[in-house]
């Protein structure tokens, strides 16, 4: 699948965030999105790497699935770490595009688990 196909991406947010995003009903970003001018997101496959390499040593992580599908121009699918395509969103992050989230939990294998809505 393309990066462009993807119709879903993860942002990785701190509990402090999370509270944010459910009581405002978006979120502005995070101190790097804001010095950075978007929100970062990744996909499923980049989601353990983003973790493990940016939030190393932090607890009381949450994932949020934001459906792409919800923005137009303001999605931009950007080159960045490793010549990878990651989705970075030029705007806030509405609570009304995100259709799962929860608490950060690894598999056996430590990778990061998806959220699941339900």
């Amino acid at each position: 699948m393309s990066a462009a196909s993807e119709t879903t991406a993860y942002k990785v947010l701190t509990a402090e965030q999370m509270a944010t995003l459910e009581r405002d009903g978006n979120f502005a970003g995070a101190p790097v999105d804001l010095a950075d001018g978007y929100i970062h997101l990744s996909t499923a496959a980049q989601l353990t790497e983003t973790v493990d390499k940016h939030f190393a040593g932090q607890t009381d992580l949450h994932v949020a699935a934001v459906d792409l599908g919800a923005f137009g121009e303001t999605l931009k699918w950007e080159e960045s770490r490793g010549g990878q395509l990651f989705p970075h969103l030029y705007g806030p992050l509405p609570l009304e595009t995100v259709i799962a989230y929860g608490p950060l939990k690894r598999d056996d294998d430590g990778r990061v688990k998806l959220p699941i809505a339900g």
